[in-house]
C-alpha cells in the first residue's frame, strides 16, 4: 500500500503540493533520497532490488511518482519494473500526456502513475481505459484508482483541502498529515486474501507492521516562481523516524 495527497493549483504561493507515504517490505533494499551519482540531475529514493523509484524529481521541473494496484492478478513473468515509469518521463522531453501515450501498459503490473510539471500534470492507470489530464483540484491516490473511494485517501484529500483553506501548508504540517496512524472503522476492512489484523491496519494513512509498513514520508513543494522542495522523512518496523533529507533547487 502506498499513498499520495496532491494539490494542483489550489493555494495562492504552491501551485504544487505533493504528500506521500511510500508502504513496502521492510527487508526490501532501499537507498535514500539523494542526487543519482548516475543521473545527476535526479532526485530521489531508489529501490535497489529492481533500480527504479516510486517518488523522483527533476531539476529541469519534472515529477514523477507511482504506486501499485491492488488487485487479483498476480504478475506476470517478464513484467518490467515499474519503478522505470518514474525515470521514463525524468529523463524524457515529451509533455506529461505525449510521454503516458508512449508507455506500453501490458508490460507492467498493475500501476497507477502520476507525472508532471508546475503547470501540467496527468495520470495513467493501466487498469482503466485512457489517460487523464489533471485539473486544479486536489487529489488522493493509494493502491486502486485516483480518488478511489478508500478511507484513507478521502480523510487524507480532506485534511489536506482544510490545510489549504486555513493557510497552514508548511514542511511540518504535511508531514503531520502523513504521520496519520489512526486505521479507518472495523465495519469499512476489506480483508480478500490477507487475515483481519493486517487488512484493518493497512486502512491507516502510515502503517506500522513488523515486516510491511511505511517507510518513508515525502513532501513536495513548487511555489510560483519555479522553486522546488523536496523531504524525506524515513522510518523503522516499529514506525520510529531514523533520518531525514532535504533537497531544493530551481
Amino acid at each position: 500500500m502506498c499513498l499520495i495527497a496532491l494539490s494542483i493549483r489550489q493555494h495562492p504561493d504552491y501551485p504544487l503540493i505533493l504528500a506521500a507515504n511510500r508502504d513496502e517490505f521492510h527487508a526490501r533494499p532501499t537507498k535514500e533520497a539523494h542526487w543519482w551519482p548516475d543521473k545527476p540531475d535526479i532526485v530521489g529514493g531508489r529501490d535497489l532490488q529492481a533500480g527504479g523509484t516510486w517518488l523522483a524529481l527533476h531539476r529541469d521541473g519534472r515529477f514523477a511518482t507511482v504506486t501499485n494496484f491492488r488487485d487479483a492478478e498476480p504478475p506476470k513473468a517478464g513484467h518490467r519494473s515499474r519503478g522505470h515509469l518514474v525515470t521514463g518521463f525524468l529523463e524524457s522531453d515529451l509533455t506529461p500526456a505525449d510521454y503516458l501515450d508512449t508507455i506500453d501498459e501490458q508490460s507492467y503490473a498493475g500501476f497507477n502513475l502520476i507525472v508532471g510539471t508546475l503547470s501540467d500534470v496527468a495520470y495513467l492507470s493501466n487498469r482503466e481505459q485512457g489517460k487523464r489530464q489533471l485539473d486544479a483540484t486536489t487529489y488522493g491516490l493509494s493502491n486502486a484508482l485516483l480518488d478511489g473511494p478508500w478511507h484513507k485517501v478521502e480523510r487524507s484529500k480532506e485534511k489536506l483541502s482544510s490545510m489549504i483553506a486555513d493557510g497552514d501548508v508548511d514542511e511540518t504540517s504535511l508531514m503531520r498529515l502523513m504521520n496519520d496512524r489512526n486505521k479507518a472503522p472495523v465495519a469499512e476492512v476489506e480483508t480478500g486474501r490477507l487475515d483481519f489484523e493486517k487488512a484493518h491496519a493497512i486502512t491507516a494513512p502510515f502503517i506500522v507492521m513488523p515486516d510491511y509498513g511505511t517507510r518513508c514520508s515525502s513532501i513536495v513543494l513548487a511555489d510560483k516562481e519555479g522553486n522546488w522542495r523536496f523531504v524525506e522523512r524515513r522510518f523503522d518496523p516499529a514506525g520510529r523516524q531514523t533520518g531525514e533529507s532535504k533537497f531544493s533547487f530551481s
